[in-house]
C-alpha cells in the first residue's frame, strides 16, 4: 500500500468513485485449468459466467483479485484453450474500460513471464495491464474520504511471495513437479492453521489503518467486516440470547456445529474487531458456488452465486453501508 502511494499507477493503479455511485465487483481464485480431474473451476463455470453477465449488464467495474488461471498445474496453452467463454465474458468489461486484472501466487506468470503481455493481447484482443493491487479512492462527502485497497493477499507470505528467483522456481519447477507427483502442498487455501494465521496478519495490518478498507482473496475463505462466518454466527447467537429470540437461537445453534467442521477457530477478540478487513472467498467451491464482494451505491456486500435447481442464483450473504464502516475504522469502535 505504501508502494502504491509512493509510485502511483506503476504496479497499483488508483481509481476514484463517490460512495453513492460506485459499482465494483471483486472475484478471486477461480483457478481455471484444463477441465481435467485437477480443474477445481469446472463445477463453478455456470455461476461465474452468469455472475459476469449480470455485472456487465449492471455496468459494474470488475476487479479480478488474482489466481484466476491455475498456472502451477497447467500450461498457458491448455488454460487458454479450455476457457474461451470466460475470457470472452471478461473481454466485455475490457471493451468498456471496466476491468482490472491482478496477479496472485498461482498465476505469477502474468507478472514475471516475458511473453505475458503477448498472451494477454492474444486472449483479449488488446493490450491490458497486470497489477499487484488497486486502490479505490472513495469520496463519501465533501470533507470525508477513504481508500479501499484491493490485492490478492499472498504478499508477505514467504511461501507464496518472494524474490524473482523464488517466483521463477514456483512457476516453472515446483508447480509442474507438484502436479506431476500429485503432492498436496501446504498452502493457505488448503490448510486451516495457515488460513487462521493469514487472516490474523491481514486483520492486524488493516487494524492499524484509520482510512483504509482492505480486500483480499488467497485463502478461499470469505471474511466480512473482519469476521468469518463462524464468528458472525457467534455474534448473532449472543444477540439472539440477549433478546430472548428462541427461534433464532435454535437455528443458529443448529448451524454452528456444521460451520465448526469446516473451520474451527474463533479469534479471541472477535467481539471487538475493527471492521476493515474483507476477503472475497473464491470461485472454486466443490458444489459450484462462487463468492465475491460487491460495492454498489453506498453498500458493500458479501455475495454468493449458487446453483438452485440447476440455475445460478445471486444471494446476498452480508451487507453494510460504506459510510458506517468508514466511521467505525476511523473511530476504532465497532458499532452494531
Amino acid at each position: 500500500y505504501q508502494q502504491a502511494t509512493d509510485h502511483r499507477g506503476k504496479k497499483v493503479p488508483h481509481l476514484s468513485f463517490s460512495a453513492e455511485e460506485i459499482r465494483v465487483n471483486l472475484f478471486s481464485a477461480p483457478h481455471r485449468g484444463a477441465r481435467d480431474g485437477q480443474d477445481d473451476f469446472g463445477a463453478c463455470e455456470p455461476c461465474y459466467l452468469a455472475a459476469l453477465e449480470y455485472y456487465d449488464r449492471e455496468q459494474f467495474y470488475y476487479i479480478n483479485l488474482g489466481d484466476c488461471e491455475e498456472l502451477w498445474e497447467n500450461t498457458i496453452f491448455s488454460v487458454v484453450k479450455h476457457n474461451r467463454p470466460e475470457f470472452e465474458a471478461e473481454k466485455k468489461f475490457i471493451d468498456r474500460n471496466a476491468y482490472c486484472k491482478l496477479f496472485g501466487n498461482h498465476d505469477l506468470f502474468w507478472d514475471n513471464d516475458p511473453l505475458a503481455a503477448t498472451w494477454l493481447k492474444k486472449i483479449y484482443g488488446k493490450a491490458i495491464g497486470i497489477f499487484a493491487g488497486i486502490v479505490l479512492h472513495i469520496t463519501a462527502s465533501t470533507s470525508d474520504s477513504f481508500d479501499i485497497f484491493c490485492t490478492h493477499g499472498h504478499q508477505g507470505d514467504k511461501q507464496s511471495d518472494g524474490n524473482a528467483f523464488s517466483k521463477w522456481f514456483v512457476s516453472y519447477v515446483w508447480g509442474p513437479l507438484q502436479s506431476f507427483l500429485g503432492i498436496n502442498i501446504n498452502s493457505s487455501s488448503a490448510n486451516y492453521q495457515l488460513k487462521t494465521l493469514h487472516n490474523m496478519y491481514m486483520y492486524d495490518w488493516s487494524a492499524t489503518r484509520n482510512d483504509v478498507i482492505l480486500i483480499t482473496g488467497h485463502t478461499h475463505q470469505p471474511v466480512f467486516k473482519s469476521l468469518t462466518h463462524l464468528e458472525r454466527l457467534y455474534l448473532a447467537l449472543e444477540a439472539a440470547q440477549k433478546s430472548g429470540d428462541a427461534a433464532s437461537i435454535q437455528k443458529i445453534e443448529a448451524e454452528i456445529p456444521r460451520r465448526r467442521r469446516e473451520y474451527d477457530f474463533i479469534n479471541h477478540s472477535f467481539q471487538n474487531m475493527k471492521p476493515g478487513y474483507f476477503n472475497s472467498g473464491c470461485c472454486c467451491f466443490d458444489d459450484g458456488t462462487i463468492t465475491g464482494i460487491e460495492i454498489r451505491e453506498g453498500f458493500i456486500r458479501l455475495v454468493k452465486w449458487s446453483l438452485c435447481e440447476g440455475r445460478p442464483v445471486r444471494i446476498v450473504a452480508e451487507e453494510e453501508r460504506l459510510q458506517v464502516i468508514a466511521a467505525q475504522i476511523k473511530t476504532g469502535r465497532v458499532m452494531s
